[in-house]
């Protein structure tokens, strides 16, 4: 059994950083004890906390919250499972944390594939201090945006989840570009019905346009409704 690595058994609680409000963590995963002891030291040092993880399979075993903002600080090369293989596997199981590989025998090829897997940086030991805290930065700041819009996408889901059959049938069509006496006309209702179901959708939506309604419905990636008014017609 991989046994997860910890070089300060009185660290805060995992997410909350030593003389910082931030909250944010880096995971670090090499298999250099010395350089382990140095980051720590490092990044404890602008107020970020710090988790060790023995392997890839360890982190994995041992899922972090997902509400905590990180990032993770990786050896391309590791014993077991490499660094990249690392990668593609996180991808597979859908967590979403930004890397920033470290390596003391990287190659162009190497470098070429993380980045083009989503990497935030590749760096080759000996490497400056200066230049791995920018990219460990960049990378919580990319994960804090990322954290924002799968926030934004769930809130509009539940918005949307929230409608009532006949207000996303109503949603259809007016995102169609169908005119309301035609969309009433199509579900065999007064005009009047179906302005006040376009009204509480917008309310729901938060839409205050119809340009603002089609965008959100883009967004969610949904045919608002079953009935055939989901289609949109050409321009």
């Amino acid at each position: 059994m991989v046994l997860r690595m910890r070089f300060d058994l009185h660290q805060a609680p995992f997410g909350v950083a030593k003389n910082s409000s931030s909250g944010s963590c880096v995971f670090l995963i090499d298999n250099d004890a010395s350089l382990r002891a140095a980051l720590k030291e490092l990044f404890e040092s602008v107020g970020l906390h710090v988790e060790f993880f023995a392997s890839g399979s360890a982190f994995l075993e041992n899922r972090p919250p997902e509400s905590t903002n990180s990032c993770l600080v990786l050896d391309a090369r590791l014993p077991g499972m490499s660094g990249l293989r690392f990668q593609e596997e996180l991808t597979k199981v859908k967590i979403h944390v930004p890397i920033v590989f470290l390596t003391g025998h990287g190659d162009i090829p190497m470098a070429v594939r993380a980045m083009k897997a989503g990497a935030v940086d590749f760096l080759t030991k000996p490497f400056r201090n200066q230049d791995l805290l920018d990219a460990v930065f960049t990378a919580l700041e990319q994960d804090r945006a990322h954290r924002a819009k799968e926030q934004a996408s769930s809130t509009l889901r539940e918005n949307f989840d929230s409608l009532s059959a006949r207000e996303r049938d109503v949603v259809a069509g007016v995102t169609a570009g169908r005119l309301n006496k035609q969309i009433a006309a199509d579900l065999g209702v007064s005009e009047v019905t179906v302005k006040v179901h376009r009204s509480n959708a917008m309310r729901k939506l938060r839409a205050k346009s119809v340009p603002e309604l089609v965008r959100t419905t883009d967004l969610l990636g949904v045919n608002p409704s079953g009935h055939g008014l989901g289609k949109r017609s050409g321009a």
